[in-house]
């Protein structure tokens, strides 16, 4: 079996994440991390808090608090949701531990010294009332090339290209609308034009492999068209110091957020393998060219991802059109595919924090199941194309799906074994609707599996609830509750009907964790077939302050296959595992949003 790392985009820490994020990030790769460690695959699942980048300084002034401090609080609200929706990741840290900081400089020194970095004078944008440096994605305007009135300066959503944001018409700054000031800087370049022969190579084998959702290598392989040398450093005091001779001391040049982050994944799993007592536990998944790497993040972080990271690990194994030394970390992995989600706007718009067209994770989650939501994201988010939520869907997908189809079949199952037998009872012969419906039910192991694994979720989950369906029209069919005088006949078919939830629940599991483990208590089983992760106050490894991490032990999950149910186990009466949504919430929800 592989290696197989979940790199999952990093939240950032300048403000709780709304549900669009996590539907993005979040529910899919715990969904594909789930399933393939089930299947047999050595997965390890990495991310944390993305806390470096002008945002942070905004966001830290508005609120009279130091850059670390909001860092701090934000790092451990978006941690603890990210834990309450059940994500396992091995380990989710921060970028501003010194670990991370200097795995970053290590990477900037390598791609250094092999030549793929150029130092440049440019035109950097300053804001006139504050003289504060304005990063690129907070000033816009009209693009260049295309003539779209909304780029953003660092590229244009609409045609996929790079930006400066010295080039847009007419620059305005989304902070407070003013135009920026452009004054001559230094920086240093990352040198993406050497670097394009050997990314268009990449991206032409991914091509090939037609693994890549369609519009994620479509847009990848655009954006090499109009590819340029691009900053890598800021004038900035909050962030990671360039390591060189003249600039490490410059307390106002750090290195680019984006340069930082990405980099996140790397200095992450030798985190991990650190806290492991393997410090070289991570190049399992780094220097092995049979490991597998999948990225989880929304469409607006696809240039980063499938150019800039990729550049920057081809740039430190000295991969580009200059050549190059390997370094400390050897030749490292690019990834085996971007899985880019699309946008998931809420009643029609697009969130807003400012607006108040935003639902906050943790405020969905004290109001609703997790499992409803985690449902809601695989079964109707933007997987392939932008979806909207909508109170009405969510009550509607909750209710008819969830509860009356998902949650039906569990509890009658349940009620029906409890109320007659008061444990699972042994099957005599079987019919010929009785195996058809088990090797259905069996068949769904193989189908939903491999829709997963190629991040297919939408369809996943649709196999699965259609054989869940079957299931409930077999039971419809069988008409258990009629069956008065031959018990063997009735043990049979629910001993069918037992079997058939066992299975679907492990099916199910990837989607709807916490719900797998009250399905497996409700059969007499432990409850923990599907483990949870847990926040653990950490240790700094290298003396600095402890942070929360989040962390789990997820080796003891079951086979992604039928496990037969063992008569005898006894089974109670169920209480509903599913909460059925009363209508009225839809206006209520409404209303806070001020509708």
């Amino acid at each position: 079996m592989s290696k197989v790392l979940s790199a999952v985009a990093w939240p950032y820490a300048n403000g709780p994440r709304h549900i669009g994020h996590v539907a993005g990030f979040g529910v899919p790769s715990d969904v594909f991390s789930r399933y393939m460690r089930m299947a047999g695959h050595d997965v390890l699942m990495v991310s944390g808090s993305d806390e470096h980048g002008t945002p942070i300084l905004i966001a830290a002034d508005e609120v009279g608090m130091t850059p670390q401090a909001l860092a701090d609080q934000n790092h451990r609200i978006i941690a603890e949701d990210l834990t309450s929706l059940g994500l396992t990741y091995d380990l989710y840290t921060r970028t501003t531990t010194p670990n991370h900081h200097a795995v970053v400089q290590e990477l900037f020194t390598g791609v250094y010294e092999n030549g793929y970095f150029v130092e440049q004078t440019t035109y950097g944008a300053i804001s006139p009332s504050t003289g504060r440096t304005l990063p690129d994605r907070y000033i816009e305007g009209t693009c260049p090339i295309c003539g779209y009135d909304g780029a953003r300066g660092d590229q244009c959503d609409n045609c996929g290209n790079q930006l400066d944001p010295h080039d847009l018409v007419n620059p305005r700054s989304k902070i407070n609308g003013e135009t920026p000031e452009f004054i001559e800087t230094q920086h240093f370049f990352l040198d993406l034009p050497a670097l394009a022969d050997a990314l268009g190579e990449w991206l032409d084998e991914r091509a090939a492999s037609e693994t890549w959702r369609p519009n994620v290598i479509r847009f990848s392989q655009n954006i090499l068209k109009e590819i340029r040398p691009r900053a890598m450093t800021r004038d900035i005091d909050w962030g990671i110091a360039v390591p060189l001779e003249g600039w490490r001391d410059n307390p106002t040049k750090k290195l680019y957020v984006w340069f930082d982050a990405v980099i996140g994944y790397l200095s992450a799993s030798i985190e991990w393998a650190r806290r492991s007592g393997d410090n070289d536990a991570w190049r399992a998944w780094w220097n092995d060219p049979e490991a597998l790497s999948y990225y989880f993040m929304g469409k607006d972080n696809i240039t980063f991802h499938s150019q800039i990271w990729p550049a920057e690990l081809l740039a430190y194994s000295g991969k580009g059109a200059k050549g190059g030394a390997l370094h400390e970390y050897g030749e490292l992995n690019l990834p085996t595919e971007v899985v880019s989600s699309e946008f998931l706007t809420m009643e029609g718009r697009k969130f807003s924090s400012s607006k108040r067209v935003v639902i906050y994770v943790r405020d969905l989650l004290s109001r609703y199941q997790p499992d409803a939501f985690r449902y809601f994201v695989a079964a109707a988010g933007p997987e392939n194309q932008d979806s909207d939520f909508t109170w009405s869907e969510f009550v509607r997908r909750t209710n008819d799906e969830l509860v009356a189809g998902w949650g039906n079949l569990v509890n009658r199952t349940a009620t029906l074994v409890a109320k007659n037998f008061g444990e699972i009872p042994k099957a005599g012969d079987l019919t010929v609707e009785d195996q058809t419906v088990l090797d259905s039910v069996d068949a769904a192991f193989g189908v939903v599996g491999e829709l997963i694994a190629r991040h297919r979720q939408k369809q996943a989950i649709g196999e699965a609830m259609r054989v869940v369906a079957e299931v409930n029209k077999y039971v419809s069919d069988s008409e258990p509750w009629k069956i008065k005088d031959d018990p063997d006949r009735l043990a049979t078919v629910l001993h069918v009907m037992t079997q058939c939830v066992s299975d679907l629940n492990l099916v199910l599991s990837p989607f709807l964790p916490f719900a797998a483990n009250e399905v497996d208590k409700a059969f007499g089983g432990a409850g923990d077939i599907a483990p949870m992760p847990r926040i653990e106050e950490a240790d700094d490894l290298d003396g600095g302050a402890p942070y929360p991490i989040i962390t789990g032990d997820y080796t003891a999950v079951p086979a992604w296959e039928r496990k037969p149910v063992v008569p005898g186990t006894p089974v109670g009466k169920p209480t509903p595992i599913f909460t059925k949504l009363d209508p009225s919430i839809v206006d209520e929800e409404l209303a806070r949003l001020g509708e």
